[in-house]
């Protein structure tokens, strides 16, 4: 049993990776043994977990991780059923918690001990410190804490101090203004730890998680709490770090000025040989602290020069004389300040370590490469911020050079930027004018998150080569991808039905280019917009203002999309079928920031979402679609990132998140209701229905299965079965849902264009329940019915209820069509899905144009009518819709020319 994987174009080919493979039902129903096989067929160690089951209890998804420096581009996974007598691998469980005592090195789930046994092991014996652990990993050697202010302590290299010890940081600015004075304070917070569990204690790569929250060490005040996981593996010469903060301040008062994680480190030898370097746009910005040059007495240039190139400088004779008799004359650049302040300009200062001076402009650049390297006669360090220009203000500051220690504030958020304002831009909403929920407030910052990534690494060189900084910068912004071929993952019905590309006749490459070209749209808009900053990469905006020709950032629901109608789906389904980097880069980054800021990670929106809007938490409508798990699965199962497991736990029971915001509160009075909340069968049950076989998948659960059947049989029950509603009423302790009668909240089309046809879909396989696919088959058979057709089969009991914007619907009816095979189905789907790109015979689609002197662009690449909406959900139907009807697409445009002439609509897609 082999899975073949490669890592993907231009990214690196170093560091410790983690990769995830899919299997076959059934190839697995026991005990595992993998290990990996280069392309020259060297044997290498893999440390493994499960991190998905089919419903046999055979293994769906397994997670590995591996030194990538030690892989080529290409490999395979092997795996193997263990032998009855051989030694179980336990299952890795979170809550392992760290204490004296204990020695956290147990069997690994799924390590192959044929690789392991020859591969040395990672030492974790409980310390003599209470709480805390002695690492030692080849030459480097550390404490883990489990509580208090250090992540660790004395990081040692080859028994030399280099790293006292790390530990979060924030600063909060707080505002007040009395008559016409406004005064700004920023007060300092250090990160206090309240939990440390050891996530993974594989016998060569380590993963420590961190709970805490910042605490003022004068008032005892404590806000914005953190996750923090810390990695590392056996030969590797970096520590990584992903950072999570979570919002819980007031937002009138608590202004985030900075937070990040503070390094102490001990620097050693003379000042001249102290040096630091920071990449910026072409090369590097490198100095010494004391920089010998000097007009008198004068320092010969080669001495100079060779400081210049980083080189530890051993003067004799009358040279260190010279040199001896300057230094006391000399300022010393104690304090650097690296930040990207803006989209397009970062800048470096710096100070003396003098009390009361001023701070000197240094540089001043576009885009910085965002590694950091400074150090001594002991050696070097070295910081990389992943996607440092993309996600500022990001920033470092290094202090304390011209001392015995240095401190290293690598900054998520850089003080030296202005403070970052959680307030939202009005009192009210704006629903009817601007696409708002409901016209009363309801923004709210309180329970969204952030994440970063950031490593250290060390050297034994005074400061990192630049071109070795420039390695380690491409290695943390572009990590090692493994990933299986599409064909392999289709053939595994990975994430249920989605299409391989073909350009076989003349229609499907019309229907390719299409896709291509919504793809390079969107990623250039990235690029040309500035979709960046901490709270913004990663997502995209929602309409489009072709008068002014920019994105209607100002207008309510209409600028940044947060998830509405799955772009999500569409990236990640794109990724599927292409194996793009471009492609798998966008759905990546979009999945990081939707799964943090664009939901509520705790509070009494916990489990929900914030629906499009100026600000992603600005909407009145929070609702489950926006947080659901079935956003980011692709993202974890081809990854294997832990933060989604906290993403993940935070939603399986979400539904009690009903009793306190109900989706269709607005809309019905609770006195006349049976049941206290409500839920649509899409997109509201739909979406608890993606957290449910999440959570069951993820550890064979069978009571989230149960909970997804409750809900099942009760539409099964409804007179129309899923046709019905889709509004009901719903028992969040019970899951039940009530039939209410033919209710449309918002429209039909709402049941099905949030994602609810991809996870209803697969959800159906998993359960191998008939009844269920066959309703949803006649779900999408019924959809491009006549609206005639549709009242006489209905009774007449849908009402006014309306089957609008079919190409939303494409999936589900190419569904029917496949499933009944019907078809005139598939013909009306086709008809439903091309006219909403294409009416009056007009082939353009997704092509671009461009526009001079406006958007602030000398040359501007715009489509004029373009909105996610559309390009998220066509696209998403064509990828989906072509794996079961595509035999029933015409095979020429003129053949499309003549199935859309009876067709009667102008199209959705507006020129």
């Amino acid at each position: 049993m082999t899975m073949k994987l490669h890592n993907l174009p231009g990214r690196a080919q170093s560091g410790y990776v983690t990769f995830g493979c899919i299997w076959e039902q059934g190839e697995f129903p026991g005990t595992r043994d993998f290990h990996l096989r280069t392309s020259d067929g060297t044997e290498l160690p893999v440390q493994s977990r499960i991190t998905a089951y089919y419903p046999d209890g055979s293994v769906k998804w397994t997670a590995h991780t591996a030194d990538a420096g030690r892989m080529t581009a290409e490999v395979e996974l092997i795996g193997s059923v263990l032998a009855p007598d051989t030694k179980s691998c336990k299952e890795n469980r979170r809550g392992m918690k760290a204490h004296a005592g204990i020695s956290v090195i147990p069997d690994f789930p799924c390590v192959s001990s044929s690789s392991a046994s020859s591969f040395p092991m990672v030492s974790m014996n409980a310390g003599s410190e209470k709480g805390s652990f002695d690492i030692t990993a080849g030459d480097v050697s550390f404490t883990v804490c489990s509580h208090g202010r250090f992540l660790f302590k004395d990081f040692r290299v080859n028994g030399e101090l280099r790293v006292h010890g790390a530990f979060p940081v924030l600063k909060l600015e707080r505002r007040a203004v009395e008559e016409t004075i406004e005064t700004r304070t920023v007060t300092d917070f250090l990160g206090e730890i309240s939990s440390m569990e050891v996530e993974e204690d594989g016998p060569f790569h380590v993963l420590f998680r961190y709970e805490g929250i910042h605490k003022n060490p004068i008032s005892g005040e404590e806000l914005i709490p953190f996750v923090i996981r810390m990695g590392m593996g056996i030969g590797s010469d970096s520590l990584s770090f992903t950072h999570t903060f979570l919002y819980d301040g007031e937002e009138k008062r608590d202004f985030l000025k900075g937070v990040g994680i503070s390094f102490d480190a001990r620097i050693q030898g003379e000042m001249y040989n102290r040096h630091i370097r920071f990449l910026g746009d072409a090369g590097s910005f490198h100095e010494s602290v004391a920089q010998l040059l000097s007009w008198r007495p004068r320092i010969p240039d080669a001495v100079y020069a060779a400081q210049c190139r980083g080189e530890l400088l051993y003067p004799e004779g009358a040279v260190l004389a010279n040199i001896k008799r300057i230094l006391p004359d000399m300022p010393f650049w104690d304090t650097y300040d690296f930040c990207q302040d803006n989209p397009g300009h970062f800048k470096v200062r710096k100070k003396t370590g003098i009390p009361d001076v001023c701070w000197l402009d240094c540089l001043d650049g576009q885009y910085a490469g965002g590694g950091l390297s400074h150090g001594g006669e002991n050696g070097s360090l070295s910081f990389v911020l992943r996607d440092f220009a993309k996600r500022h203000p990001a920033g470092y500051t290094v202090s304390g050079l011209a001392g015995s220690r240095t401190r290293t504030d690598v900054w998520f958020y850089s003080p030296a930027a202005e403070a970052y304002d959680f307030r939202h831009y009005t009192d009210r909403g704006y629903n009817q004018v601007y696409y708002e929920g409901y016209d009363f407030f309801g923004a709210s910052a309180y329970g969204i998150a952030a994440t970063s990534e950031c490593t250290l690494s060390w050297g034994s060189e005074p400061v990192t080569a630049e071109v070795r900084l420039q390695e380690l910068a491409h290695q943390v912004d572009n990590p090692p991808i493994y990933v299986g071929d599409p064909e392999f993952y289709h053939r595994c019905r990975a994430f249920g039905y989605w299409s391989l590309p073909s350009r076989s006749i003349e229609s499907r490459r019309y229907l390719e280019e299409q896709l291509d070209k919504a793809i390079e749209f969107y990623r250039n808009e990235v690029e040309q917009r500035n979709w960046t900053g901490l709270f913004n990469h990663g997502d995209f905006m929602h309409t489009y203002d072709k008068e002014r020709h920019v994105w209607r950032y100002d207008m309510g629901g209409y600028a940044w999309d947060n998830t509405e109608l799955v772009p999500t789906l569409w990236l990640w389904l794109m990724f599927m079928r292409s194996g793009r980097e471009d492609v798998f880069t966008l759905a990546e980054k979009l999945s990081r920031h939707a799964s943090e800021i664009d939901v509520y990670h705790f509070g009494r929106y916990k489990g929900l979402g914030s629906r499009h809007n100026v600000r992603h938490w600005g909407c009145p409508c929070k609702e489950a679609r926006i947080a659901m798990a079935g956003h980011h699965r692709y993202f974890y199962y081809l990854t294997g990132d832990r933060r989604m497991e906290d993403i993940f736990a935070e939603l399986k029971d979400n539904e009690l998140t009903f009793l306190e915001k109900d989706p269709l509160g607005e809309f019905y009075d609770k006195a006349e209701m049976t049941y206290p909340a409500h839920a649509r069968s899409g997109p509201d049950w739909s979406s608890l229905c993606s957290n449910w076989m999440t959570q069951w998948e993820r550890f064979n659960d069978a009571a989230y299965r149960e909970k997804i059947m409750v809900g099942i049989r009760d539409i099964e029950a409804a007179p129309l079965k899923l046709i019905s509603g889709p509004d009901f009423e719903f028992d969040p302790k019970t899951v039940r849902l009530r039939y209410i009668g033919e209710c449309s909240t918002g429209g039909t089309h709402l049941q099905i264009c949030m994602g609810a046809p991809s996870v209803w879909m697969e959800m159906g396989d998993l359960l191998g329940y008939e009844p269920w696919k066959k309703m949803m088959a006649d779900y999408g058979r019924f959809y491009f019915l006549s609206r005639e057709q549709q009242l006489r089969e209905s009774g007449g009991s849908i009402g006014e209820r309306e089957f609008s914007l079919p190409f939303m619907a494409a999936a589900m009816g190419a569904y029917g069509a496949w499933y009944l095979g019907d078809r005139n189905t598939a013909l009306a789907v086709w008809r439903g899905l091309l006219s909403a790109l294409i009416s009056d015979n007009n082939f353009q689609g997704f092509s671009m144009t461009q526009a001079q002197n406006v958007g602030n662009k000398e040359n501007l690449i715009e489509i004029p009518w373009i909105s996610t909406n559309f390009a998220a959900q066509w696209c998403l139907n064509v990828i989906m819709t072509l794996d079961f009807i595509e035999d029933d697409l015409p095979e020429t445009l003129e053949g499309i020319k003549e199935l859309l002439s009876t067709f009667p609509g102008t199209g959705f897609r507006k020129a």
